[in-house]
């Protein structure tokens, strides 16, 4: 009999932002990766990329979700690393040629968190209160359902955000809850938004591995970290964004869970930024395989657009 001789990495370098939550998304992968191989050299290569350095103006109008990710695909390109962990919200919905997502990890909680030194929900915010928040799909949802509550742009990291509500800039702000909850912070969340108050964004609470096309024995390495579960309900919301031209500048969102074992519940808007005009979409389809789940994703995109959803997209 022959037996077959099973290659193990001997050395992986990941790409990981600098930012504290960054930083805990790629150890986090690092220290799978050596439970996986434990004779293997797990190193990180902590990056600071634009999108960490402009904090004075909001993505939308600097760049978009590239400006964190392309620092880290240049260190792929020149072999300085071997792959690269991200936030998959951040993560524009076409990459690069010659780059791939080679698994997508099970995913924490989607939703958004409010966050607030003195009240416990939003319901409690009383009229002109400053509410923060870097995303426009989080304005719109806001503005739409809170039109009495005055919402302003907050940039920069976790901590930094935090440290804007502790001066008192602002009354409350909204975060996703994946990043609190993994840095131990959960305490710091008043109370959890319902999705039917701020649906998610696309491949909100997962992360996402991204590698140099042409590696298929780093995606066969990688292959034990993927969640199927979670791989196909973020393809499904991606798949929804792309089609949409989804970005920083677009009020979109997308979520899809799962009831039961095979069925896949996909909900998403595309609003106007104040929130006065939005096409809404829901879907539930049996779901087998990531082909599936991306054309779900598309047929909610056309309905979507059927609406006049496109009307309210910024022109390309």
């Amino acid at each position: 009999m022959v037996m077959t001789q099973i290659s193990y990495p001997k050395k992986l370098v990941i790409a990981s932002r600098e930012s504290r939550l960054a930083m805990w998304q790629a150890e986090y992968v690092r220290d799978c990766l050596k439970k996986l191989y434990p004779g293997c050299d797990v190193s990180i290569l902590g990056m600071t990329t634009r999108g960490d350095q402009i904090l004075d103006r909001t993505l939308s109008k600097v760049g978009g979700k590239g400006l964190f990710v392309k620092e880290l695909e240049v260190a792929l390109e020149e072999g300085r690393a071997d792959l690269a962990v991200h936030s998959l919200k951040d993560v524009p919905m076409q990459l690069p040629v010659g780059f791939e997502l080679s698994c997508i990890m099970e995913r924490e909680d989607a939703r958004d968190a409010f966050v607030s030194n003195d009240y416990a929900t939003l319901a409690d915010l009383p009229a002109g209160a400053v509410v923060g928040t870097a995303s426009l799909r989080r304005e719109a949802s806001l503005r739409s359902r809170y039109p009495h509550l005055n919402i302003q742009p907050l940039r920069g990291n976790l901590d930094t955000r935090l440290g804007k509500l502790d001066k008192g800039e602002y009354a409350a702000i909204i975060l996703a809850a994946a990043g609190l909850k993994r840095l131990g912070m959960a305490q710091r969340i008043r109370s959890l938004l319902a999705p039917e108050d701020s649906l998610p964004a696309a491949g909100q609470g997962a992360l996402g591995i991204e590698i140099r096309a042409g590696r298929p024995d780093l995606k066969d390495w990688l292959a034990p970290l993927n969640h199927a579960p979670s791989a196909m309900a973020v393809t499904a919301e991606r798949a929804v964004s792309r089609a949409l031209g989804g970005s920083c500048d677009v009020p979109l969102a997308a979520y899809a869970i799962w009831e039961g074992s095979d069925s896949l519940y996909l909900r998403s808007f595309v609003a106007s930024t104040d929130g006065q005009s939005i096409c809404r979409s829901e879907k539930k389809l049996s779901v087998a395989s990531m082909d599936h789940a991306d054309r779900m994703g598309l047929q909610v995109a056309d309905e979507l657009i059927a609406q006049g959803a496109k009307d309210l997209l910024p022109p390309r």
